[in-house]
């Protein structure tokens, strides 16, 4: 059934601006994510440089489209009056969505963007997807693990990698061990145990995991809420916790930090 639609007539004329203004703000969304840093939080580097590629075409494209746009406009006033004196109504075919409105959702998508700045994953997201001091089997297992680095410059992910090897706590304990993470205060772990954490990302957030190892303390770990970023120095010891033997970091000094800037392990 065709009907007259003078309303969907007109949006001929802006419509199209709706869809080179999404474009340019999501254009401009994805370089401020990289200036801002905020980057970081969102991606492996390894895409860094694809991202913001896109952000710099999707700005041209966008200028190229505006160019178009009014050259075509500058065109049709030229001839308004003759199409006018000759134009017949334009008839339009009812749709079940308004014609844009996938444009329009692209620009309050990109606008909300430039408004909410994106968070890292804390304690309670990794609480959600169990943290772990091995690599889920669902990442790729290296069949050996081998680092020229002292057990102290080892890396929190280091350290899980290479449980994931040789799962056997006994093995590491006593060396010196110097870590970074958040904290996490899981309920079934005595008061004088926290767990240290970091996420690992291996394309984006959306994929991001958990991975930690708990600490023994000579204090209640009420004294580091969760979420507080610590470095850690101590040694490795094997407690038995939660009815498992686990590598556990004894520690020694700890000192509370800022939240890097990038959170993430890779």
């Amino acid at each position: 059934m065709a009907v007259q639609s003078p309303k969907l007539f007109r949006f001929s004329t802006w419509g199209p601006w709706i869809e080179v203004l999404a474009v340019f703000a999501w254009g401009v969304l994805l370089l401020k994510y990289w200036v801002s840093g905020e980057l970081n939080i969102l991606i492996h580097p390894n895409f860094f440089a694809l991202t913001n590629g896109t952000g710099v075409f999707l700005i041209l494209l966008a200028c190229y489209k505006a160019a178009q746009l009014v050259y075509q406009q500058w065109r049709s006033r030229r001839t308004r009056n003759r199409k006018a004196s000759t134009a017949t109504p334009e008839m339009q075919h009812i749709t079940l969505f308004p014609p844009g409105w996938s444009a329009s959702l692209l620009l309050v998508t990109a606008l909300v963007g430039f408004l909410i700045s994106p968070r890292v994953f804390a304690s309670d997201k990794a609480m959600m997807r169990n943290v772990n001091d091995f690599l889920p089997v669902t990442q790729s297992q290296p069949q050996a693990f081998r680092t020229a680095r002292k057990p102290e410059e080892r890396s929190l992910i280091d350290w899980v990698r290479t449980l994931t090897v040789y799962p056997e706590p006994d093995a590491y304990t006593g060396q010196r061990v110097n870590v970074q993470g958040f904290v996490i205060h899981l309920p079934d772990l005595p008061e004088e145990y926290l767990l240290i954490s970091r996420f690992v990302i291996t394309c984006c957030a959306a994929d991001a995991y958990p991975v930690g190892l708990p600490v023994k303390l000579s204090q209640s770990r009420t004294a580091y809420p969760p979420d507080t970023w610590l470095e850690i120095q101590g040694e490795m010891s094997t407690e038995t916790l939660e009815n498992r033997r686990q590598l556990t970091i004894v520690a020694n000094s700890i000192e509370e930090i800022p939240e890097p800037r990038n959170p993430y392990e890779y």
